[in-house]
């Protein structure tokens, strides 16, 4: 099959052209939506009489017969499709022709490859938005369990990677739960604008046919038509939205996977990774090294340059459709497929993690993590909390001139310090009352977490 625009041509196209031009290796991906957007404009067309019916019955018929032979065989990755194919569209069409012959030209009439390339990547976004959703939803899972599990896990928490108050592991997970949660609502709103059909713009300006784009629409599962086919064809929002949403999606895991990395160190000694997602060292023996965080931790940059390439790709294009956009799914898929491994494999390092509460606990010893406590003990017997502030900070300075931690010192040294200092005091400077304390909405202790929890798993 000749290329479907070379009537008015006189020469071939040079080879460096063709190579440079060549897109079958990155599109086709999309063959399905492309053979589902073609089979629902098909339909179209002979409801409106465009086709006549048989002429429809034919052709739908035809790609339905394309798509049970390229599920079969591989997909994007079939034989039928030929190497040197300019895009997966055209393939398709030319896999129609050679079933149904000349009467697959006519699935043409009234859309141009401009809408129907933007067609097939909404569709083909839409359901990959949602793939990508459960595996959020998936990860999510997996941090409820493990935090109903760990109510009462002492460690520290920190701020500026110093100790500064006492926390539950459950409600140090939580904190990835939300931002998990803000993720997946994000891509949540990001395919409402993806759910939006172009086809029928054509080339640019629409068709003189009598098309029902909304018979289309219904059919492909769009929520609405494009109000604009100048817009509709040179749209690439969309795809730049959803690489947004990705790299903040890329962003709270390689947090996660920072925490683990410095976890799994001697120094801190939280937690153990699994040997099935650690390698070692070809010099050093006895190396566990924790490369699949550190990877995500490193393919942020990867998601992060597919958005600003995106960006860049449509920066003072002007309208409407340039062969530029073609660019458009190399960016796409990239932060798409590493989005997606990076969450899958996060979730698999977790599952396998041994996470070390004795180890956790023994670390708040002696830290002082538990200062901030003995000053609102301080306010609440009549200080302004700058004069509590300032007696504590006494207490500590005392405290590491002894080599002591703040839970170890007397009543009657603490009485130096501040004559409203009580017996009572001692209830309050353990690590685990500490933490017990902070009942405040979205607060730390067993209770709040344990609400924190039950809400989030009723927005499941």
């Amino acid at each position: 099959m000749s290329k479907l625009w070379g009537g008015r041509f006189e020469k071939q196209t040079h080879h460096a052209v063709e190579e440079f031009t060549h897109s079958l290796s990155i599109d086709a991906r999309l063959w399905e939506c492309d053979v589902a957007g073609s089979i629902a404009h098909a339909r179209m067309l002979g409801k409106v009489g465009v086709l006549t019916p048989e002429e429809s019955s034919q052709i739908v018929a035809g790609l339905e017969s394309v798509r049970e032979e390229l599920s079969s065989s591989s997909g994007q990755h079939s034989k039928l499709l030929n190497p040197g194919g300019e895009d997966i569209h055209s393939e398709i069409e030319r896999l129609l022709t050679e079933k149904t012959g000349a009467v697959a030209g006519k699935l043409h009439t009234a859309r141009s490859r401009n809408d129907q390339v933007a067609t097939a990547t909404r569709l083909y976004l839409r359901q990959e938005i949602e793939e990508l959703r459960k595996e959020l939803g998936s990860i999510q899972d997996w941090i409820l369990d493990f935090a109903d599990n760990n109510l009462d896990t002492l460690m520290p928490g920190y701020t500026h990677m110093q100790h500064a108050q006492p926390i539950s592991l459950a409600h140090h997970f939580m904190a990835y739960f939300a931002m998990f949660q803000r993720d997946s609502a994000r891509l949540e709103d990001c395919s409402k604008r993806v759910n939006i059909m172009p086809l029928g713009s054509a080339a640019l300006a629409g068709t003189s046919f009598p098309i029902d784009r909304g018979m289309t629409a219904q059919e492909l599962g769009f929520a609405s038509v494009s109000a604009n086919s100048l817009d509709a064809v040179s749209d690439r929002d969309f795809v730049v939205e959803f690489l947004s949403a990705a790299s903040l999606v890329m962003t709270h895991l390689s947090r996660l996977a920072e925490e683990l990395i410095l976890w799994s160190t001697p120094e801190f000694g939280f937690v153990e990774l699994d040997d099935s997602v650690t390698t070692g060292s070809s010099i050093m023996p006895q190396k566990k090294n924790p490369d699949v965080a550190e990877l995500i931790r490193g393919k942020v940059g990867r998601v992060n340059g597919a958005l600003v390439g995106a960006l860049t790709l449509l920066k003072a294009l002007p309208l409407s459709y340039n062969r530029d956009l073609q660019e458009d799914k190399t960016f796409l898929f990239e932060g798409l497929d590493t989005t997606r491994s990076s969450l899958r494999l996060m979730q698999l390092m977790l599952e396998g993690a041994q996470f070390r509460q004795e180890r956790m606990k023994t670390a708040l010893k002696g830290d002082f993590s538990n200062a901030t406590d003995l000053a609102d003990y301080l306010v609440r017997r009549g200080l302004t909390f700058r004069q509590s502030h300032e007696v504590v900070g006494g207490v500590v300075k005392a405290c590491l001139e002894q080599q002591i931690g703040l839970e170890d010192m007397t009543l009657e040294s603490l009485r130096q310090h501040s004559p409203l200092i009580e017996a009572d005091v001692g209830a309050i400077l353990k690590h685990r009352d500490v933490m017990e304390a902070r009942t405040s909405e979205g607060g730390t202790s067993p209770s709040s977490v344990r609400f924190q929890i039950a809400e989030a798993r009723a927005s499941r």
